[in-house]
């Protein structure tokens, strides 16, 4: 879909305006938006809104044809509820209610007013770029695969978003710039959850690392078995070895900063396929386990917006992939191994295997000498338990370091509304962690399953400032199934702000 902006004041008729549509807003209080006024020549919008024909409740819409006054073929009434100055949530409602009602039409442009509101605490770019990502979330579709594709595309081709001065609207254009990178990122880190496990496999993900350098000039790396022996990465091995498919360990670099400028690493967690192992996972639902890699995913599709966005800071992205199966050569519970670190590891449960792999990268990165470090991963059902499928899990060391990077991290998730919270990371809970065979075991007692998993992982980062995001209940929805896209919002959204 191509977006422009279009500069709506004074001196500009909004009812001279030709388009296929154009979409105002009416609140529940009867009352029009001024953009609604300015196309109810003859009181047709007025005796809609009268007759009770639309509310004004964020996400209705009314259709109506041929007004009289107005160039348009057609005016989208769209609520945006109760008050005035409208919520996030009722103007988002009321964009994504207006694409749906704009996908069938037989008209290929549009013109959406509702980037003009006054949104609480938002301005005019942000207006801007939640319609753009909207619009790109609206295309998306999960058919890849299918020989028939079930759901026709939108005939909406074009959407001219209004502002009301010139001077906003050279900055809602760089805003649409930047929504676009975004929605591109967001977008590839669905296709890869949404991607068949038989498609989406380490040695995949490596070859698209590669295509995505070529693309937007970022440095790889990657990494095949023997080099990853090479590295003693035991751990990680571990994992893979119980199945035929390769591990890769990738390395992209975006090195848009000063060349001495300290990089921040993002470490992503790529199961693309997790049958639990040795230990292997009840049958109901197991095809969802293609997710286990939305951690890498958001990696990828970070690296991909912040490239577009020519974001001017040193970023390096690292995957470790590769599949957890059961085989004669896969781990045992009982198993112990070495980390790349040096720690030994037993393993009590092979279907905690998420950690083990990020052991090995957490260790890794220590050779990039970072600024900050954010592994993301879906690690434990046990988020899902505490936070459900609507916020990420924020683990950080208690610290004056530790405390800025959560702080900034959970002041990005609002900015993107891509939401985080932070759970504990107290010393305490590391004495649930006990082996009395090797360092460390892979699950501790019960209790505080996501926290006991980020004390693991925290063993392996002293070195540097990290954070740890527990995405397993927001990188994919259940009904109906699908990736989400997240966390790159909040990835994404917090590199900008430390770029300025």
């Amino acid at each position: 879909m191509d977006f422009s902006i279009k500069t709506i004041d004074a001196k500009t008729s909004l009812a001279s305006v030709k388009a296929g549509c154009i979409v105002v807003a009416v609140y529940e209080n009867k009352k029009l938006s001024s953009q609604a006024q300015s196309l109810d020549l003859k009181g047709a919008i007025t005796a809609a809104i009268k007759s009770g024909d639309i509310s004004g409740k964020a996400g209705r819409t009314l259709m109506l044809r041929k007004l009289e006054g107005v160039a348009a073929e057609r005016v989208l009434l769209v609520g945006v509820g109760s008050n005035e100055v409208v919520t996030e949530r009722d103007y988002s409602s009321a964009v994504e209610a207006s694409l749906r009602a704009l996908a069938p039409l037989g008209s290929s442009d549009a013109v959406l007013t509702l980037t003009q509101l006054e949104v609480k605490g938002r301005d005019t770019n942000w207006a801007v770029k939640t319609a753009v990502t909207a619009g790109q979330a609206q295309e998306y579709s999960t058919e890849f695969l299918k020989s028939k594709k079930e759901n026709e595309a939108t005939a909406l081709k074009k959407l001219t978003l209004t502002v009301a001065s010139s001077k906003a609207a050279t900055s809602a254009k760089a805003a649409i710039a930047q929504a676009l990178a975004l929605a591109n990122g967001i977008a590839l880190a669905k296709e890869l959850g949404d991607l068949a496990p038989n498609v989406v496999t380490p040695t995949y993900l490596g070859n698209l690392a590669k295509k995505l350098g070529k693309e937007h000039k970022l440095e790889i790396e990657v990494l095949e078995r023997k080099q990853i022996e090479a590295l003693k990465m035991g751990s990680f091995l571990a994992v893979a070895q119980g199945s035929d498919e390769p591990p890769r360990f990738i390395v992209m670099k975006h090195m848009g900063g000063k060349p001495k400028d300290a990089p921040v690493v993002l470490v992503g967690k790529g199961i693309t396929f997790d049958s639990g192992g040795i230990s292997l996972k009840p049958g109901a639902g197991m095809d969802e386990m293609k997710y286990d890699m939305g951690g890498a995913a958001s990696v990828f599709g970070t690296m991909r917006a912040i490239t577009e966005m020519g974001l001017k800071m040193n970023v390096i992205g690292v995957v470790a992939t590769c599949e957890n199966m059961p085989s004669g050569r896969a781990t045992r519970p009982g198993d112990i191994v070495t980390s790349m670190s040096g720690q030994t590891i037993e393993i009590l449960n092979t279907d905690a295997e998420g950690r083990l792999i990020l052991a090995d990268a957490l260790t890794y990165v220590e050779r990039f000498n970072p600024a900050a470090v954010i592994d993301i991963a879906t690690l434990t059902g046990a988020c899902v338990v505490s936070l459900g499928s609507h916020t990420s899990g924020l683990f950080t060391r208690h610290d004056e370091a530790h405390d800025s990077l959560a702080n900034d991290l959970l002041a990005a998730g609002v900015e993107a509304g891509d939401v985080a919270w932070r759970m504990p990371l107290f010393d305490i809970y590391q004495e649930q962690m006990k082996s009395n065979f090797a360092d460390i075991p892979n699950m501790g007692t019960p209790g505080a399953g996501s926290i006991i998993a980020a004390c693991f992982l925290e063993r392996f980062t002293r070195k540097y400032t990290w954070a740890h995001l527990d995405v397993a209940g927001t990188a994919w929805k259940t009904s109906p199934k699908g990736a989400t896209g997240r966390p790159v919002g909040l990835l994404t959204s917090y590199l900008q702000k430390r770029a300025g």
